[in-house]
């Protein structure tokens, strides 16, 4: 599965957060790190809610970029 996660730059590094699946978030002091953190607690994520009972989010979420004239 692939699961859409949103990348931002911080005053430290980078935060990253995937919208379907809430309260996974992952930080890192380079876009590299911050992927590969954001993949593990992704799995942790998912495992975590496995563990629980709950049903794990189908990825539903599409990036678009809107241009806008300025």
């Amino acid at each position: 599965m692939k699961y859409l996660v949103v990348i931002e730059p911080t005053p430290t590094g980078f935060s990253s957060y995937s919208p379907d699946l809430p309260g996974c978030v992952a930080t890192g002091g380079t876009q590299e790190e911050v992927e590969q953190n954001m993949r593990e607690a992704v799995l942790f994520h998912i495992e975590g809610l496995k563990l629980e009972g709950f049903s794990v989010p189908q990825p539903a979420s599409t990036p678009v970029y809107v241009d806008i004239a300025a």
